[in-house]
């Protein structure tokens, strides 16, 4: 059966539909220090819920050259508030969903099974899914593709190479015109790729190795999640959640923590400081492992972008607290407790210091950080801007991608070929986290001066802040075919701020929609086990 089109007319039809439908249960008019309508009373206290860190999926079955994951997408019903139950929607049944330990090498396949309901229960959508794997140089047909879309009823095999370096990666639903609704009910989890450059390094592993995916959200009286995007311009909750968690309080030992700091949040961007002004090390960004850590007091953070960070605990008193704090961003909304994320709490000394150290060298530089302009063939602009009411890049949305019958391409470079883009964004009003798919890329300079330390690795997400200019240079390879660009502000995707580039010839065996269709036939045995 063929999964239907759906057309920009559609779209905003059901936009419609949605704004209508948020009036009840959902949003309604917002005060000055909070979003929720639950009364403040009953959100908790900042620092009193536990931490908690999502299960590792473990493979339904293994090969010599691959292992085999199951995962369904399905509305549960969850506690996030104490005392409160939530209608979610996750994967395997979890918000944030299970982590998937994989290595370089080995390949994954990832069975994802729609089993969501027809309707979205108040927005009224069909809750079509495509499952990208942010950070995996993948087949077009397995990236998640817009428009690449299971239905509900629907399952897909979804192939991934795992050929690049050691990184932390995640995997969230990319659906058409939905991603933002998608994500926000629950639908993002952690992926850790990792091989034997970081199995090397002395570097925090194994219980002191902690995923941190950060998000926010508003709730209803009854405890149900909120939705207002703002016109599009994004949603801004006030509980900060840690792993699915509100403002959580972790227990740590007197050594060295590793964190694998993730923004999964759809439109909010954070500045991360510790209360005690204490620096940490980013040792690694979205593509993995930094040359040497940079010592840094701030962390700045767009949507899906991932930083890996080193905090020492050691000198901190058993007994004693500290926070990781959120200063903000520009043109973000906050409210009371927005500027708290997490708590950690010092138990008392080690009890083991194997792998507690950040060496001065951490990996040979990445290839990314290894181009120079001089290796550039083409320098691309890029103007992201707001024209009225919809999102544009150069002036185009992913609707003039849909009307060319998917064939209008903002670059088509051939595998090999190395250029420079420059990203502008004219706006005072909005930030961009601007995400390329498939390739990792070095950021040049940040307003004609070099990028700050912690953007000093590979990435393939970079923060455009209001009325910047960034300049990146990537490489492109080692897939063929067509791939998404977009704003990560998942409102701003979802309101056609995404268009594609196309890597040497298009051809049947890698057409993002058609190579590898999602069925509705039972599903066969997954790597020899059903």
């Amino acid at each position: 059966m063929d999964t239907p089109a759906l057309s920009r007319r559609d779209a905003l039809k059901v936009s419609a539909l949605a704004a209508a439908a948020l009036a009840l249960p959902w949003r309604g008019t917002l005060s000055a220090k909070s979003a929720s309508r639950i009364a403040s009373s009953k959100l908790p206290t900042p620092y009193t819920v536990p931490f908690w860190t999502p299960p590792v999926l473990p493979p339904v079955s293994s090969t010599a050259t691959a292992d085999y994951y199951r995962i369904t997408q399905s509305a549960f019903v969850g506690e996030i508030l104490p005392g409160f139950k939530t209608p979610l929607w996750g994967y395997n049944g979890s918000v944030p969903g299970p982590t998937i330990k994989a290595r370089r090498g080995r390949q994954t396949v990832m069975r994802q099974i729609n089993q969501l309901p027809a309707k979205h229960p108040t927005l009224g959508y069909v809750p079509w899914t495509s499952t990208h794997l942010h950070g995996m140089p993948s087949k077009p047909q397995y990236d998640g593709y817009a428009g690449d879309n299971s239905m509900p009823g629907q399952w897909k095999d979804y192939v991934y190479p795992n050929s690049c370096e050691a990184r932390t990666l995640w995997y969230h639903d990319h659906g058409v015109h939905h991603t933002a609704e998608n994500v926000y009910m629950g639908l993002a989890a952690q992926y850790h790729l990792t091989d034997a450059v970081e199995e090397q390094l002395p570097i925090p592993k194994g219980r002191y190795d902690v995923p941190l995916t950060i998000s926010d959200a508003a709730f209803a009286e009854t405890g149900a999640l909120l939705w207002d995007d703002n016109t599009h311009s994004g949603v801004y909750g006030d509980v900060i959640l840690v792993n699915g968690r509100p403002w959580p309080t972790m227990q740590v030992e007197q050594r060295k923590y590793r964190f694998r700091v993730l923004n999964a949040s759809v439109a909010r961007g954070y500045t991360l400081r510790l209360s005690n002004g204490q620096p940490f090390q980013v040792i690694a960004t979205d593509g993995g492992l930094m040359a040497t850590p940079q010592a840094v007091t701030k962390l700045r953070i767009g949507m899906a972008e991932r930083y890996e960070i080193v905090i020492d605990f050691a000198a901190i008193g058993k007994g004693l607290k500290i926070q990781l704090l959120n200063d903000g961003v520009k043109n973000a909304t906050d409210y009371d407790h927005t500027g708290k994320v997490m708590q950690f709490q010092v138990t008392g000394p080690a009890t083991s210091t194997v792998n507690n150290t950040v060496p001065p060298v951490l990996a040979a530089p990445h290839p990314a950080m290894t181009l120079t302009p001089a290796m550039s063939t083409a320098t691309r602009k890029m103007r992201l801007q707001r024209t009225g009411q919809i999102w544009t890049i150069n002036g185009e949305t992913w609707d003039d991608v849909e009307g060319s019958d998917f064939s209008r391409v903002f670059a088509n470079p051939q595998v090999g070929d190395v250029e420079i883009w420059e990203v502008e964004n004219r706006s005072g009003g909005w930030f961009h986290p601007l995400h390329i798919h498939l390739v990792d890329f070095q950021v040049l300079t940040r307003n004609g001066a070099p990028p700050p330390a912690q953007e000093r690795g590979p990435k393939d997400v970079v923060y455009i802040g209001e009325n910047e200019t960034v300049r990146l240079i990537m490489r492109f390879g080692p897939e063929h075919g067509r791939y998404m660009i977009h704003c990560h502000n998942l409102s701003h995707e979802d309101h056609d701020m995404m268009t594609q580039f196309q890597v040497g010839l298009h051809d049947a065996e890698c057409d993002p929609v058609n190579a590898a269709r999602p069925s509705y036939d039972p599903a066969p045995a997954l790597g020899g086990l059903r």
